[in-house]
């Protein structure tokens, strides 16, 4: 791995469009936290909790399997709307597994999140990471977006994220050049050709994806900015191959349009931060937003294995 990961702590960096109160009241209100709280599929039930150094947050996870996750929290620092220090993951019956620093700032109207998971050894920390994303557990702070935008706007909206180690530019490039988005972006199983591709303010593309086993499925993009390298904006439909509108061939209430917004950000030279938020756009019936909503594990599962393909593209430049 690259030297960057031979530490024996894991860092988190998010930016959430909200106020640092806000921010910090989903993070320290039980109610509030058992709506985003956890990988996605995962539910949460608050025993007791007390705020203070030296206090405790008991509390159990409950998987989408039925299994529960008894957890006890057990903090050393709080400091409003500034700080959390606290020992993750351990219980009654066993030791915590990491300590975690939790920063939180304001930066232009919205809150920095910046957060430590501390290790025993570089090993250690390299084997909680894989378990981490193996687990889906960084979708947990994607919950926390979608939570915070629902409570400001009443908007659904599908957030994920994923660092690669790969310069800001070339990260861009992977996503606007039609070479290399038509060689990742396709979900596993299929592959993808554009037809048509304008990727500039304005422009649009028209592409198709097979899985040679009998499913094919047209789609349009209409780009709406292209600012390099910071951000990409673009909607999304599914059409027939005369570019008529239609609907995902496995899912008929799925929204007409999509609303794309990728988000670019350098972390530090080297290691690049991509944050997706999708949403639908335009007049959506209460059974294509509710299909949306429950799709939202579907939605990780898929831009995940995308985000794996990237990343070993990346890898190869």
């Amino acid at each position: 791995m690259p030297a960057k990961n031979s530490s024996n702590e894991i860092r988190i960096t998010r930016i959430y469009d909200a106020p640092v109160e806000a921010v910090w009241n989903a993070w320290t209100d039980s109610a509030q936290v058992a709506q985003w709280w956890g990988p996605r599929g995962f539910s949460l039930t608050t025993h007791s909790k007390d705020l203070r150094p030296g206090g405790h947050w008991s509390y159990t996870m409950h998987g989408p399997d039925g299994t529960d996750y008894e957890n006890k929290t057990i903090y050393f620092e709080v400091e409003q709307c500034k700080k959390l220090v606290y020992d993750h993951g351990g219980n009654d019956d066993r030791p915590p597994l990491f300590r975690v620093t939790v920063l939180f700032s304001a930066t232009g109207g919205k809150t920095k999140m910046d957060m430590s998971m501390t290790l025993p050894t570089p090993e250690a920390a390299e084997q909680t990471r894989k378990f981490i994303k193996q687990a889906g557990g960084n979708g947990t702070w994607d919950r926390l977006a979608e939570y915070l935008e629902k409570e400001a706007s009443g908007k659904e909206r599908f957030v994920i994220n994923r660092t690669f180690e790969s310069p800001l530019d070339l990260v861009f490039d992977m996503w606007t050049k039609p070479e290399h988005v038509s060689s990742w972006l396709p979900p596993t199983g299929f592959s993808m050709k554009y037809i048509r591709a304008d990727i500039r303010p304005g422009g649009d593309a028209f592409f198709i994806m097979t899985n040679g086993s009998g499913i094919t499925m047209h789609g349009r993009m209409a780009y709406l900015d292209v600012c390099r390298p910071d951000r990409l904006v673009y909607t999304q439909q599914f059409c027939d191959e005369k570019e008529n509108i239609t609907r995902h061939p496995m899912a008929p209430v799925w929204p007409e349009t999509l609303l794309m917004t990728v988000q670019f950000a350098e972390e530090e030279p080297g290691l690049t931060r991509v944050t997706l938020t999708c949403e639908p756009q335009g007049t959506v019936a209460s059974e294509e937003l509710q299909a949306f909503i429950l799709e939202k594990g579907g939605m990780t599962q898929g831009w995940a294995g995308s985000f794996d393909k990237l990343e070993g593209l990346l890898e190869k430049h």
